[in-house]
Order: C-alpha cells, then sequence, then structure tokens
C-alpha cells in the first residue's frame, strides 16, 4: 500500500488570496492533494469552497500566493488546458447540457479525446457505476431528477479520465437516499484509482469517505488532519455536525 509519504503531490495551494465580487474570499490559504487521496474541504455556506475550487480549475483568477498541479503552477492558464493536463470538475449545480441525451452529454465529457473505441468503452463503463443512467441513456438530461443530474454530470466528468477530479458540493439538494448512492459512488470511484478533492457541507459524510480533511471558515484553512480522527473532534462536532 502506498504511504502519503511516498506518494507525489498532484495539486499544491500556497498562500492563496482570491477576491470575488469585491469581497476577499478567500484570505491565504495552504493545502494540498497527493495522488491516490480523497481529500474533503469542508465548511458552512460562504466559507470561501467554491471560490478556490474555481481557483483551481483556472475560471477564477487568483490574487496573490499560487496553485501547482503536477508540479507546475496554473497561473495563466486556463479551464481548456487544465482538463487537458489531467483536472476535472462536477461544478455545484451539476451543469449538465438540458437538452442533450445522457449520452451525448458523456460523450461531451470526452471532448479532449479523439479514441473513439475507448471513449464508447467508457461510456459502458459509466453505465456500469451508474446503471441508472443506462436504463434513461437517450432521455434529454433536463428531464431527469437533481440526483439522476448529479450522477450524469459525475459520470461526464470522469470521461475526461482525470488525474484528479474536483467535487462541489455533489450532495446539495438530494434526498437522503440519493446522497447515500452519490457517496457511495465517490468512495467506488476513489477505490478505483482517482484521487479527488471533495467539497462538501455534509461534514459527517464528506471525512466518512474521505482520507484526510481541510476545514474552511470565512476564507481560511483553520484545521486539518486524518479525516476519521477529525470526525470524532469535539471542535468539529461542535460546529458541524451540530453535537
Amino acid at each position: 500500500m502506498t504511504t502519503n509519504a511516498s506518494r507525489k503531490t498532484l495539486l499544491k495551494v500556497s498562500g492563496l488570496k482570491v477576491a470575488y465580487g469585491g469581497i476577499q474570499a478567500v484570505k491565504g490559504i495552504d493545502f494540498e492533494v497527493n495522488e491516490g487521496e480523497l481529500v474533503s474541504l469542508i465548511g458552512s455556506n460562504g466559507a470561501g469552497k467554491t471560490t478556490t475550487m474555481k481557483a483551481i480549475t483556472g475560471t477564477l483568477p487568483f490574487k496573490d500566493g499560487d496553485i501547482e498541479y503536477l508540479g507546475k503552477s496554473i497561473r495563466g492558464k486556463g479551464a481548456w488546458d487544465l482538463v487537458q493536463d489531467g483536472l476535472a470538475m462536477v461544478p455545484e449545480g451539476r451543469g449538465v447540457f438540458m437538452r442533450m441525451t445522457i449520452t451525448e452529454n458523456l460523450q461531451m465529457g470526452a471532448y479532449i479525446r479523439d479514441d473513439k473505441a475507448e471513449i464508447a468503452h467508457d461510456i459502458e463503463k459509466m453505465f456500469s457505476i451508474f446503471p441508472r443512467l443506462k436504463e434513461r441513456k437517450d432521455q434529454l438530461a433536463g428531464t431527469m431528477s437533481g440526483g439522476e443530474q448529479q450522477m450524469l454530470a459525475m459520470g461526464r466528468g470522469l470521461m475526461s479520465r482525470p488525474k484528479l477530479l474536483l467535487l462541489d458540493e455533489p450532495s446539495m439538494g438530494l434526498s437522503p437516499i440519493m446522497v447515500d448512492k452519490i457517496f457511495e459512488v465517490i468512495r467506488e470511484v476513489a477505490e478505483q484509482g482517482v484521487t479527488i478533492l471533495l467539497v462538501e457541507q455534509n461534514a459527517s459524510r464528506a471525512l466518512g469517505i474521505a482520507d484526510r480533511g481541510y476545514v474552511m471558515e470565512s476564507g481560511l484553512i483553520t484545521m486539518s488532519g486524518d479525516a476519521k480522527l477529525m470526525l470524532s473532534d469535539p471542535k468539529v462536532r461542535a460546529a458541524y455536525l451540530g453535537e
């Protein structure tokens, strides 16, 4: 088994500051994600989590500090370049193509690829992970439930064969049963070797499946460590688990 000490660092965030809408949303944070890890970034609404994700994916410029992906700064790189380098994000709100079918949405996830046979193979793989999508493969995405759209968004993200998958609030607005399914799939994807950075308000579920965790409050990282130890920390339990 690979130890943390021997794992390659895929993502390193150093002294990151990001202003969003005239507000200093991220105030100088440091964290990293190593190859093969599932890392959770938890915090309440407005903590700066989504702003951080947008900076990492090249969709929001950052003021100070740096973000290194695969050992190189992403400063000045756009989202297109980063996707080609193996960094994919499933955004908050899912963002599926409503007027396209499930199959067409999955094909769009592979837009940087030209290996048609392998793309077809990966679509079938997504159908095995998400059987509900296979049942509805010719259905328009806009007619699906929120949970089904979340499954589709995750499948589409995986179609680019990412080295690092960023998930932004995947359980938001879903029924308890669908939340169970989504977290089950996240754990399954991580076990298949995909490195994941998971941003979640549902601290209990996020830390429950993660290797390591970070707590973000008012634009700052206030706590970090082994996810299971954090889950039993009184401060975390009081702030995020209502205990």
